[in-house]
């Protein structure tokens, strides 16, 4: 699971705190990475760990294990910075932010205030028939048949066809847009990466250019009165937010669908609780999230620094990992159960200030995912004789599902 780092090593890290790890690979495997890395993780690691892959293009930084220290990290601003942490401008020579995501106080305040609105729970109360009908719309296109392949014909449409309403992007292109995503968050080639940042960075222009020029009533047009410091957004502003609309709404409810349908379709005594008492959807949604969350995110050290007698100097990179966090010993009683009456906090949508701008959607687009799948799809299984892969890296999912059901 874990090997000799491959690059050289700042002064400040100690040989033996070095690991290089499956989880972070980018690759896929034939084992499960909740049931074994995670856990290996946390038999073998200890509360922070210099991990020499732990970015795309086998960059090194530290990762933490242990929610609490976690915690700190994310509510502490001033310590860590997520200023140009994900490295997306910076990879074609741009200086542009993901907005709100990679921008600290008080600007990010200034941000999120012009942005909650539009997020809130009470406006995304309202698009709940939308996505009923969007799920039921895709099922109904093969639930007869008896079988699907979930991540082609299901999680890879149903919460991207909502984001690409929600910018007035076209439809039709999908398949090109999920293939940028795909070179952006699931290689480890850092070239690729940046080439695909590229194409991104230019069709938005594009796109945001024709709604200055021919606005309506879309969600893009509206940002253009968006304020902040007492003045409107300028281009790279709304540019920066709309790069954080498209690639946070093209990945991961689609991988974290796919982690939960993998799941149930291997346990059909957890698939048919929720069948005889869809009340427990709920809490099964946040549990969910505890044990099957997808993303590695990051902080970056703006001072030098101590956690755990380990000193952290500026620049480093610091890992907030939610898959390993949701697998905490310390913080979660036996967390390899899945239980759905466990009501456990988690940061599987982020913590303090950085909570995830979406996740009022995101917890419906599951939600109503389980629910019309379990409403309209008998008992489903993973197909006979298809082997399951997992994709370890910055984002886990399961590249492909294969399930059948009788009819």
């Amino acid at each position: 699971m874990a090997s000799a780092p491959t690059k050289e090593l700042p002064a400040h890290v100690p040989a033996d705190k070095v690991v290089r790890l499956d989880f972070f690979a980018r690759k896929n495997f034939d084992i499960c990475p909740q049931e074994v890395m995670i856990p290996e993780i946390h038999r073998t690691l200890g509360p922070i760990t210099w991990c020499s892959n732990i970015f795309p293009g086998d960059h090194g930084g530290w990762l933490l294990t242990k929610v609490d220290d976690m915690h700190t990290v994310l509510r502490d601003p001033d310590n860590y910075t997520k200023k140009g942490m994900g490295k997306f401008a910076q990879s074609i020579g741009e200086d542009w932010l993901v907005i709100p995501t990679e921008t600290d106080p008080p600007i990010h305040g200034e941000y999120r205030k012009a942005l909650n609105p539009f997020f809130a729970p009470q406006k995304i109360a309202k698009m709940r028939d939308e996505l009923q009908e969007r799920a039921t719309r895709q099922i109904e296109e093969f639930k007869d048949r008896g079988h699907c392949e979930f991540v082609e014909d299901f999680s890879s449409k149903f919460p991207i066809y909502i984001v690409l309403d929600l910018l007035g992007l076209p439809q039709e292109r999908m398949a090109e847009f999920l293939q940028w995503e795909k070179d952006i968050f699931h290689t480890n080639d850092f070239d690729l990466r940046s080439r695909s940042v590229r194409k991104v960075a230019d069709y938005l222009r594009e796109m945001i250019a024709d709604r200055r020029a021919n606005p309506g009533d879309d969600y893009v047009s509206g940002i253009f009165d968006y304020e902040v410091e007492g003045r409107k957004w300028n281009d790279k502003e709304v540019f920066g937010h709309c790069f954080n609309l498209f690639i946070g709404g093209l990945d991961t409810v689609t991988s974290m669908l796919g982690n939960i349908f993998t799941y149930l379709a291997k346990n059909p005594d957890k698939q048919q609780e929720l069948r005889d008492d869809p009340k427990k959807i709920v809490l099964a949604v946040e549990e969910f999230l505890r044990a099957f969350a997808p993303v590695s995110v990051f902080r970056i050290a703006a001072k030098e620094i101590e956690i755990h007698g380990q000193k952290i100097m500026p620049g480093d990179y610091v890992g907030i990992s939610t898959p390993i966090a949701g697998y905490d010993p310390e913080y979660y009683d036996s967390p390899e159960e899945i239980r759905f009456d466990r009501k456990a906090p988690h940061i599987s949508l982020g913590f303090g200030i950085h909570k995830c701008l979406g996740m009022h959607l995101a917890r419906m687009e599951m939600h109503t995912a389980l629910e019309q799948w379990l409403t309209l799809v008998p008992p489903f299984r993973v197909a006979e004789g298809f082997q399951i892969e997992y994709h370890a890296g910055n984002i886990l999912h399961v590249p492909k599902l294969e399930m059948e059901w009788d009819v």
